[in-house]
Order: structure tokens, then C-alpha cells, then sequence
């Protein structure tokens, strides 16, 4: 109590002299702190000079003095309060050594007086709270106290939880109190698990900062305390492994493997399944430990397939841990129960983004408006903030956009509370609606200057499409589907989502005739989209039959861009099937309707595939001319994908001229930029071509690499036309390496695919073609020619480049050695 001991007395003497502090103070010579500290209890154990002083200032007897310095001893060698120190850890902490770095060096080095460690529930912020707390006590002359909250109910009980665990025993300590026993003694509090008493909590701490000048608080919290000075350290989930080959570098993959070897079974041999588990879990500690639990009696195949549909399996923890310890949904329902209502509702809504999303996004899913103004936007803002500083998302910076995004556990839940209050369909619908738009505001700007920045923004957006799409076609959505799919087949070619476009078109196309409701526009855009995409995969009939309709639709419409675009796709067909007469006349007749527009970008693009037949008919001269014209109007226009093509054909050109240089280094420009722009079809016909001139110049190893990854792009994209020309140019390569049985084998490969496709060797490839064939006949026995002709006729084409056994049949992983 305060007027027990030496401050109490000497208090007592002060106030009957009738002097102030300051009085005092100026009496003895001593300053107002000094006076204040000693009265407090701060300072315990005054100099014999300073009780000199003190009793000379207030005129002490004897008797009085003598009882002033007994009272000062016997509260000298009364003994320190006892503090509570940070509990043991009951095991070896796994992969945070960056984070202890980070955090000890703001305490350590006084960076800040107050540092709360913040994350979702399940990252380990009372783990690394423990082991910093542990690791800093060195730092901290007069110690460290742990200031347990998890068991509290009251926010009242705050104040007496931090009196107990700096050893004062009386539980209705005044936080004044508290104050006055730490006073000037330099120590770290640690408040573990604030969440649920965050306000109380925030009170305690702005009050003994600011009382106790040399006192640092450490507190871990899923919501912020927002006091005045506070650092915040967000706790990040573990390191994932980069690769399968690097796994054991991984602070998860060991994580799950100590946790499982702990359980009985040592998972060490299966590290490829134990990456997928981790990766499915995205790092979470919790999440791992339960998930390794599990494998008293599932095999990591059988867990990694489960996470994969369900995190219902993460339960089952250590039966003295908290009851949001010993499961994740009991992780993330604690974190939810403390929500407001208006932040359950939006915490539910935002389960519908896939992957993230953007403020206009979550906006447009809160209000349910198509273009939310400034109000609405505000209030998802808020919202959105109120949940980050909660942990249950997290922020992502780039390019100067910020990105929201729940880890994939709290996504599961929070879709659950949407489907449990009713809620889930409105939200799909308002999600649909807001990528829908977003398609086709990307769509009319995928043609101009910033064609790179909306097909990242596309890409980074894939996901969240794939949910749209798979909305409208669930719910038989027409017009959504084809708006979506129609708006997205120019992206799908751009970035070599050839298969899946496609699909999206033809399903939505099969549902607009069955449910024989459509928008005349949208179809014949889904059904010009549907044709190109299925051009790009080879199928030339079904893509004859897609742009027929869409040409009959266009001229119904009375659309000449249109009808344009349209000939210019039929105009492809019948260039990769040879008829280059047909391909110059529907180019021409491309080339017309975009004049008569003024399109000056379509009349580029007319220029270019014009001089795209001429140069595979092997007018080179025409070609030339024509592709040179483009690239310089792409230029001026800012369009990519065209300067990227003209640039190709242009090369092309200049490599069959056998101008080798000048070949490499337009090849060169139009693979940077194809690669830039993330155009697949672009960085494989670079390849492709750049893989032609070092084999010209006799750089065999150089141009195999070329080629295998040109191959390896024109395979994944479908694109069986230019595959069996890679395959071609390899069987030339092998030839010039000495490797006639495994080149017979290519150019069977490659017959069997033009075959399939009905497509003949262009005509400018002719005259190496048959240079090639005629070298390896020469070189073979005709038995031996025909039996690796025909196992290179009858293999996939993705099978093609295990290469060719001649011996017995089984694949050999050193394709090299074929080449």
C-alpha cells in the first residue's frame, strides 16, 4: 500500500512539513523525480548522503531519523517480487530463425518499445512469441514476465493477470499500481494471445509505456492492440519448398517430417507427397503438426488427397492444448466468433474470390452494384481492413495495386458460413457479374498499348474466371456464359489456354441452343472465338464450322469488323492446310472490310498474314514487303502480339535468304517480347526459328535445345501443325549428328501427325524436307528405314521425345545420345 515502507514514510514526513515534491526537492537539492521515485517505490535503495539530505530538509529528530534509515534498509533487503518467467517449449522450434532475427533486433536494439507479433490463428505466434521472449532475456537486467490471456473471460481481469506475473500478489491491483512496481526497472512484458481482450489490453500497455520509461512489451494477437507507437510484425506461414528437389531444404517439409516421426512414422522416403501436403496447407504450423498426426493411420497419399477436397481431417491435436489448438476449424471459429456482424457477413461474402481479388472486386460482391461509387467502395475498404487486421486476410503489393487473399483453410470455413446462411448463390451471382465486366473491359484493350498489363491482370485473375465460368454454366446462366467465354477467347490464345478456352465456348455455345435463348452477338463472338481456339489445336473442320456461323451470324448483325476478324481466322485454315490461294484471297478480302472501316490495326494484321503466306508459299521477296509494312505500323500502334509475329515472319524470311545475323537478331527481339508478354505461340515459333539458324550454321547441341523447347511449347499448346515441323527440323538435326535411325523415326512422327491433321509440309520446309529424307534413305537400310519410320508413325506425339529404342523398345532418358 502506498503508505507502508520507506516512500510511505517519507511521504508522511513531507506532507506534515507541509512541502510539495518540488519544495522538497529544492530543500534537499535533489530533483522532483528523484523525490517522486523514492516516494513510488522505484527507486528502493537510497544513498546514506540522500537520506542525509532528506532529513535535513524536512528537520527531522533523532528518533525520526533513525526510523527514515531503518525503514529505507528494510525495504533494501526486502526481496524482489518473483516473475512469472515465459513458459518452456515443449520441442525444437523448426524454420524461424529470419523471424527471430527480424523481431529480436526492434526489441533488442530499443527500435521500439512495443512489438505485437500478428497472424491467423494456426501460424505460430505464441511458438515464436516464446522463443524471442527466451532469447531477449539476456537483454532485460530486471527480467522478463509472461503474461498469459488465453484462459481469460473478463477484460476486466487484465490488469490482475499482469499484477500476478510481475509478483504482486494482490489480484485488484489499480493499473496505477502496476505502474509504480515496475517504475524505472528496465524488463519486457509478454502478453501472450490478446485477441479476444484486444481492447483492454491495448489500455494496460498505452498506460505503462507511458508510465515506465525503460519497460518493452512483446504481444502476440490476431488483431492489432492499435496503441500508440506499436510495430507490427506480421508472422508469415513456413517456407515452402521451391521444388521437389529441394524439399528438405524446407522449413514445412521438416516440420511435417519431425511431427510425423514423433507420431511413429518416419515419412523421409516420400518427400514428393509430403511437398503436396505442405503446399495444399500453404506453411501453416498448426495445420502440418495435425496434418502429420494423421499419419498414425493414413498413408501421405491418402492425406494429400484428402486436403485436396477437404480440410475437415486437421483435428485431433494434444489434448492439454486449448480447444482452438486441437483443430483448425477450432482455430478459425474462435477468430469468427470475435467478429462483428457486418464483418461475418463480408468475412462469408469474400469466400467467393478464388485466388484473391481487388477492392473494385470486393466491392462490387458487398453492394451488389455493377460500378460501386465512392460510398461503397469506402465501406468495403473499412471492412476489409477491420479483417486484415484481424488475420483472416492478408495484403499483397504489385505494381502499385494492393491485393487481398484468404489462406485456403480460413477460404473453406468462411464458404461454409456463406452457404450456411443463405447466402451463397447472391454472392456467385454479384462474383459473376464483376468478372464478366472485367472480361470485357480487357478485351477492348487487349489490342492497343496495354495489352502486357491486362493479360497479367487476366492472369492473375485466371482462377477467379474459372469460378465465373463454372457459375454460369452450373446455373445455366446464357448470357454470362457466352459474354464471359466470348470475352476471354482472345486472352485464352495470348496465353496458351488454348484446350480450356475452347471448352468454356463449346459449353457455353451447347447451352445457348439448349436452352435456345441467346444474345445474337455474344453468340457469334463465342462462336468466332470457339473457331479460332479449335484452329490453334489443329481441328480445322470444327473450326471451318465455328466460323461459318459466325460469319452467317456477323452479316445477320451487319458487323463488317466482324465479318473482318472472321476472314482473316478462315484465311489461318487455309494456310496451314496449303490452299494458299484461298488464304490470300480471304486475307484480301480481310484486308478490304478493315479499309473500308479505317481499321488501321486490322489492315496491319491483313499486311501481315499476307506476307505470312507469301513467305511459307516462299515468295520471300513479297513477304518481305508485306510483314515489314506491319511491323512498322505495329510499332507506331503499340500492338505486341503483332510486332511480335512480324518480327517472326520476318526472321523466317531473313533465315531461308540465308541472311544468318540478320535472322538471329529479329528472332531474338520478337522471343524477348513474346516472353514479356507471356504469348506462348509466339516464344515457340521463335525457338522454332532460332533453332533453324544454329542448325544452318552447324551448332547441332545448340539447336537441339532450340528446338526441344520450341517442341515442347507447340505440344502443350496443341499445336500439331508446327510440332510436326519442329519434329522435321530435329530429324535434319540427327541426320547432321550421324543419327539416321533415330531421324527416320522423327520424320515418321512427324508424317503420322500431318496425316491425322490432313496438313501438308509447307512449302518453303519442302526443300530441307526431302534434303532430309533423301540423306537418311541414303544412309539407312530399307528394312531399317521403314521399321523406325513406322514406330515413329504409330508413337504420341507426346511420347516422341523419349526417343527412339532401336534395340528393345524401352524408353531412353538421355535423349541426347539419339541426337
Amino acid at each position: 500500500m502506498q503508505g507502508a515502507g520507506f516512500g510511505g514514510l517519507l511521504r508522511r514526513h513531507r506532507r506534515e512539513a507541509g512541502l510539495s515534491q518540488e519544495g522538497l526537492a529544492e530543500l534537499a537539492g535533489l530533483s522532483v523525480d528523484a523525490i517522486a521515485a523514492l516516494e513510488r517505490g522505484r527507486r528502493r535503495a537510497p544513498r546514506a548522503h540522500t537520506l542525509r539530505l532528506l532529513a535535513d530538509a524536512l528537520r527531522l529528530n533523532s528518533a525520526e531519523r533513525t526510523q527514515l534509515t531503518t525503514s529505507a534498509r528494510k525495504d533494501t533487503d526486502s526481496p524482489q517480487p518473483v516473475l512469472r518467467r515465459p513458459p518452456a517449449a515443449p520441442n525444437e522450434l523448426i524454420g524461424r530463425t529470419t523471424e527471430l532475427t527480424a523481431t529480436r533486433r526492434l526489441l533488442g536494439q530499443r527500435i521500439t518499445r512495443l512489438l505485437t507479433l500478428t497472424g491467423p490463428g494456426g501460424v505460430g505466434k505464441t511458438r515464436l512469441t516464446m522463443a524471442l521472449a527466451t532469447e531477449l532475456a539476456s537483454d532485460y537486467p530486471d527480467g522478463v514476465a509472461w503474461v498469459p490471456l488465453d484462459s481469460l473471460t473478463d477484460a476486466a481481469a487484465v490488469a490482475p493477470e499482469v499484477a500476478a506475473s510481475i509478483g504482486l500478489a494482490d489480484s485488484g491491483r489499480l493499473i496505477e499500481e502496476i505502474a509504480e512496481q515496475i517504475g524505472q526497472r528496465s524488463m519486457l512484458l509478454v502478453f501472450d494471445n490478446c485477441s479476444h481482450v484486444v481492447a483492454a489490453v491495448g489500455q494496460v500497455c498505452a498506460a505503462l509505456l507511458e508510465a515506465c520509461p525503460n519497460l518493452a512489451i512483446l504481444a502476440s494477437s490476431r488483431e492489432l492492440l492499435r496503441v500508440a507507437g506499436e510495430s507490427v510484425y506480421v508472422v508469415p506461414s513456413l517456407v515452402l519448398p521451391p521444388d521437389e528437389d529441394q524439399a528438405e531444404t524446407s522449413a514445412a517439409v521438416r516440420l511435417f517430417v519431425e511431427r510425423a516421426t514423433a507420431r511413429g512414422y518416419d515419412p523421409t522416403g516420400q518427400l514428393e507427397q509430403v511437398t503436396r501436403v505442405v503446399r495444399r496447407l500453404e506453411g501453416m504450423p498448426l495445420a502440418i503438426e495435425l496434418a502429420a498426426a494423421r499419419t498414425n493411420v493414413m498413408t501421405i497419399e491418402e492425406l494429400a488427397g484428402e486436403l485436396e477436397t477437404s480440410f475437415g481431417i486437421l483435428a485431433g491435436g494434444s489434448r492439454t492444448a486449448s480447444p482452438r489448438q486441437q483443430s483448425m476449424h477450432g482455430a478459425i471459429e474462435w477468430s469468427h466468433d470475435l467478429l462483428t456482424a457486418a464483418e461475418r457477413d463480408v468475412f462469408a461474402q469474400l469466400s467467393v474470390f478464388v485466388g484473391g481479388w481487388s477492392l473494385n472486386a470486393a466491392a462490387t460482391v458487398m453492394s451488389g452494384q455493377t460500378a460501386p461509387g465512392p460510398a461503397e467502395r469506402a465501406d468495403a475498404l473499412d471492412l476489409t481492413g477491420r479483417l486484415a487486421d484481424k488475420s483472416l486476410i492478408r495484403v499483397t503489393r504489385h505494381r502499385g495495386v494492393a491485393r487481398y487473399y484468404m489462406l485456403a483453410v480460413i477460404r473453406e470455413y468462411a464458404a461454409d458460413r456463406l452457404v450456411a446462411n443463405g447466402s451463397a448463390d447472391e454472392a456467385s451471382r454479384r462474383h459473376a457479374d464483376f468478372y464478366v465486366a472485367l472480361a470485357e473491359q480487357a478485351e477492348r484493350e487487349l489490342r492497343g498499348a496495354n495489352q502486357e498489363e491486362w493479360l497479367d491482370r487476366l492472369q492473375g485473375e485466371l482462377d477467379n474466371l474459372r469460378a465465373a465460368m463454372a457459375w454460369a454454366l452450373q446455373t445455366r446462366s446464357v448470357s454470362a456464359a457466352l459474354r464471359l467465354s466470348g470475352a476471354l477467347w482472345l486472352f485464352c490464345y495470348l496465353r496458351g489456354h488454348y484446350a480450356e478456352g475452347g471448352q468454356w465456348l463449346e459449353r457455353a455455345l451447347a447451352l445457348a441452343d439448349a436452352e435456345s435463348v441467346a444474345d445474337a452477338a455474344a453468340s457469334a463472338k463465342a462462336n468466332l472465338g470457339a473457331g479460332m481456339l479449335a484452329f490453334l489445336q489443329c481441328e480445322y473442320d470444327v473450326a471451318t464450322t465455328r466460323l461459318e456461323t459466325a460469319r452467317a451470324q456477323y452479316e445477320e448483325l451487319g458487323d463488317v469488323a466482324g465479318r473482318a476478324l472472321v476472314m482473316q481466322r478462315l484465311g489461318g485454315v487455309a494456310r496451314e492446310r496449303g490452299d494458299y490461294r484461298a488464304a490470300e484471297d480471304l486475307h484480301c478480302m480481310s484486308y478490304d472490310l478493315y479499309e473500308s472501316l479505317g481499321d488501321q490495326n486490322g489492315m496491319s494484321w491483313a499486311h501481315n498474314h499476307l506476307g505470312f503466306v507469301a513467305w511459307l508459299r516462299g515468295d520471300l521477296d513479297i513477304a518481305a514487303r508485306r510483314c515489314g509494312r506491319a511491323r512498322d505500323s505495329f510499332r507506331r500502334l503499340g500492338d505486341g502480339e503483332g510486332l511480335a509475329w512480324s518480327l517472326i515472319s520476318l526472321g523466317a524470311i531473313a533465315q531461308y535468304r540465308g541472311e544468318l545475323v540478320e535472322a538471329e537478331g529479329l528472332l531474338q527481339e520478337s522471343l524477348a517480347l513474346s516472353q514479356r508478354l507471356g504469348y506462348r505461340e509466339g516464344v515457340a515459333w521463335s525457338l522454332n526459328q532460332l533453332g533453324i539458324v544454329e542448325r544452318r550454321r552447324g551448332l547441332t547441341e545448340r539447336a537441339v535445345h532450340l528446338l526441344d523447347e520450341s517442341l515442347a511449347e507447340h505440344r502443350d499448346l496443341g499445336d500439331r501443325w508446327r510440332s510436326a515441323s519442329v519434329l522435321e527440323e530435329l530429324a535434319a538435326v540427327a541426320q547432321q549428328r550421324g543419327r539416321s535411325e533415330y531421324a527416320a523415326f522423327l520424320l515418321g512422327a512427324a508424317d503420322g501427325v500431318r496425316e491425322v491433321i490432313q496438313a501438308p509440309v509447307p512449302e518453303v520446309e519442302k526443300r530441307d524436307y526431302q534434303g532430309t529424307r533423301s540423306a537418311i534413305e541414303e544412309s539407312l537400310d530399307r528394312r531399317v528405314f521403314r521399321t523406325a519410320w513406322s514406330a515413329g508413325r504409330s508413337a504420341p506425339l507426346a511420347a516422341v521425345a523419349d526417343g527412339y529404342p532401336p534395340q528393345n523398345n524401352a524408353p531412353d532418358p538421355d535423349r541426347s545420345r539419339y541426337l
